[in-house]
């Protein structure tokens, strides 16, 4: 492994941030991030980066590798969870395998957003159309939880699937505002897109700093919970996230050869969601357990993505396995 990938990417200032935040938690510090500061700084990371995104898309072109790409992309966020699920199963109950599948089958947009920093680190580029796959993997995995969950759970429903629960999926605000802002850079013009660049742009790096101090807060709070529930679900939030990491960056070299795609590929197959599906699994799985999926998600998977992760699958992919 790359040595100084590594270092370079744990002397990141908003890494630093997010540590900074868990280890205030630990000092009992009072500090916090106001909730109206922290949901607006969220909601502009994902207006920034979908903008952008659809700015790219409408300068690239769409053909039979983009098409193999989401193709890819929404095959692992079906099968994913699947494979997670009978492993969970082995020790946990069907409602609360199927609620943390579906959070590591679905996507972290946090993480996302903090992996496309992570590549104009490395000056490295990626297409526009990631964006758009980002934004398609969120449901899909939520709909194969809530099926397995049915199908397996001791009360049997006539409905395998509850349709509130898969339009919360397609309706929640990020799901609705990544879009949204990539359809909204996709069709400003060139001009146009320049104008709101500093709002885009010049301060990204900035408001995700504070973003992930916040980040580091909630974190350092939810690590007593999940350390109360054993070793199988601690070795289950690291090991999981780095076999599908790990087999996605060898594996999309299938579909496509740049890097950035494969990068990104990698880091949305490792990513757990701890926003979108925990909202769907309180409909769908009621006596799942909040405490368990909810951290193994937020504190301990997104950490060792985008401290370890990052260089190891970027790492594996330069080195041209395929």
């Amino acid at each position: 492994m790359n040595l100084e990938l590594l270092f370079e990417n744990l002397s990141n200032p908003a890494l630093l941030f997010f540590l900074f935040g868990i280890l205030a938690v630990l000092l009992k510090s009072d500090l916090q991030i106001p909730e109206s500061s922290s949901k607006f700084i969220s909601l502009y990371l994902l207006l920034s980066i979908g903008f952008k995104g659809g700015h790219e898309l409408a300068h690239s072109e769409l053909g039979w590798p983009v098409f193999w790409t989401v193709l890819f992309a929404l095959g692992t966020a079906i099968l994913i969870p699947i494979y997670s699920f009978f492993i969970l199963k082995r020790r946990l109950d069907s409602q609360n395998s199927g609620a943390i599948a579906a959070s590591y089958g679905s996507i972290s947009a946090v993480t996302f957003i903090t992996a496309v920093s992570f590549l104009e680190l490395q000056q490295i580029s990626f297409g526009g159309h990631m964006v758009a796959i980002m934004a398609m993997l969120e449901a899909p995995a939520i709909m194969v939880g809530v099926l397995l969950l049915n199908i397996y759970k001791e009360e049997k429903s006539e409905k395998l699937i509850d349709r509130s629960v898969i339009s919360h999926a397609f309706t929640n605000g990020s799901v609705l505002l990544i879009v949204a802002s990539l359809l909204i850079g996709w069709i400003a013009s060139d001009s146009q897109a320049k104008g709101i660049e500093p709002f885009t742009t010049d301060i990204f790096k900035g408001f995700l700093a504070i973003f992930l101090l916040d980040m580091g807060i909630s974190s350092g709070k939810k690590l007593g919970n999940l350390f109360q529930n054993g070793k199988f679900v601690l070795g289950f939030a690291i090991l999981m996230p780095l076999f599908n990491g790990v087999a996605v960056s060898i594996l999309s070299g299938l579909v496509t050869s740049n890097v950035g795609d494969r990068f990104l590929l990698s880091i949305l197959s490792a990513s757990a969601s701890y926003i979108a599906v925990p909202a769907a699994m309180k409909i769908a799985a009621p006596k799942a357990n909040p405490s368990l999926y909810l951290p193994m998600a937020l504190a301990i998977t997104f950490p060792f993505n985008i401290t370890l992760g990052f260089p190891i699958y970027l790492e594996i992919i330069e080195m041209n396995i395929i």
